[in-house]
């Protein structure tokens, strides 16, 4: 087949022009690591574009752990935990996971994307509907596809319009989930999950909350954005993930007992994927006690963050209306935006670039996040090149 008649060739050629422009952003080969500081191409940079909110993925501890997992149950579960994947190791965890959430009953799947694309099409069927917020994560996007009932969406965080969409549909439907990200991966925005709860209260709708970004980070002891505002017994499934905050690969769904048993029974991409690895079930499982033992773990995050949001704002940067460890910065042209980037790279600090269809045309943001292991002087040092940058390339101080 030639490349040309594949959907979207327009992005290749894209690339490729990216790649003889040297602007090329992604794919960057990290050749070693320390958590905060990664070296690409030989040079150190401070990592500022990593989802690793507790900086545990170099913790000794989670790595012995991890390291005693392969020793005895070995590299991988090589099948499904229908079959003979299923190892005490899950289901330890599971238990924790429930615990830790404040939910009846939590189920661990091999990945992020594979929670979200089997809980969701299991909960949704001809009868049923989802209600999205416009700016929800592609892996909710990709699940609603599977799903057999249809999706309709409201204005991003609009409480106005969620209700005007729960109005037209709550009695054409025999269920009704209103699905939306706790913390938005992009903006770093917190979902007004209170209200969200009032809504479905009223209407009677169920809430199914994509926690991706929040679990470990947001309420106590990172409990999840349910946590934070205290409606954990309000919101009917909650989603969270491994990738980020607990330094591994996976996902979680907890709810109630019966309904995590139906989902267990019926989410195809659990049923027929092999099980999560011993190593990363360990990892989690050991970043799990960090955090109960760890008193000091969310303070330094927090400071961290507080820190370069108060830095970014004196220095004239707009960064949407952040509350989280997620800190964007508006740049609004795209190249622009990967001319920054570069530049940033040049002086030793690796960040990331969001560029349309990610975010709308003329909002292109460079996406900062940042880690309760970073050092102060580190975070200083990409203030002051951020600072050069917004002098360099004129960067707008609003949208």
């Amino acid at each position: 087949m030639q490349v040309d008649t594949l959907r979207g060739y327009h992005y290749l050629q894209k690339a490729n022009f990216l790649r003889q422009q040297d602007l090329y952003p992604f794919f960057r080969s990290i050749e070693d690591s320390e958590g905060t500081v990664v070296s690409v191409d030989g040079i150190d940079q401070i990592m500022i574009g990593s989802n690793n909110y507790l900086g545990l993925t170099h913790h000794p501890y989670v790595i012995e752990k991890t390291i005693k997992a392969i020793e005895k149950f070995g590299t991988g579960c090589t099948g499904s935990r229908f079959l003979n994947g299923n190892l005490s190791l899950h289901e330890e965890l599971e238990e924790k996971l429930a615990k830790y959430l404040g939910h009846e009953k939590a189920l661990v799947f091999s990945t992020g994307m594979q929670t979200n694309l089997g809980s969701i099409s299991s909960i949704c069927g001809p009868k049923d509907c989802l209600v999205f917020d416009s700016e929800n994560h592609a892996s909710i996007v990709d699940a609603s596809r599977l799903a057999l009932g249809p999706t309709f969406k409201y204005k991003h965080n609009n409480m106005e319009s969620l209700e005007q969409v729960l109005e037209e549909n709550i009695s054409r439907f025999k269920n009704v989930w209103i699905v939306a990200d706790g913390v938005f991966s992009m903006t770093g925005e917190i979902l007004k999950l209170p209200e969200v709860v009032e809504l479905s209260k009223k209407y009677g709708a169920h809430i199914y909350l994509d926690d991706a970004h929040g679990i470990g980070v947001m309420g106590e002891r990172g409990s999840g954005t349910m946590n934070h505002f205290g409606v954990a017994k309000d919101v009917h499934l909650n989603m969270g993930t491994f990738s980020k905050s607990f330094a591994s690969i996976g996902g979680v769904i907890s709810g109630e007992s019966e309904l995590i048993d139906y989902i267990k029974h019926t989410a195809r991409s659990f049923m027929f994927s092999a099980a999560m690895p011993p190593s990363a079930v360990a990892t989690v499982s050991a970043c799990l006690d960090v955090i109960a033992s760890d008193n000091t773990i969310h303070e330094r995050l927090w400071e961290n963050v507080n820190y370069m949001r108060k830095g970014f704002k004196s220095l004239g940067f707009y960064t949407y209306n952040s509350e989280t460890p997620i800190i964007p910065i508006f740049i609004g042209d795209e190249m622009k935006s990967l001319q920054v980037t570069n530049y940033l790279k040049e002086n030793g600090v690796f960040a990331t670039p969001v560029l349309p269809p990610a975010v709308p045309k003329g909002e292109s943001l460079i996406r900062t996040s940042y880690m309760a292991s970073h050092r102060k002087d580190e975070l200083t040092k990409v203030l002051e090149v951020f600072a050069k940058a917004k002098k360099e390339f004129e960067i707008p101080e609003t949208m």
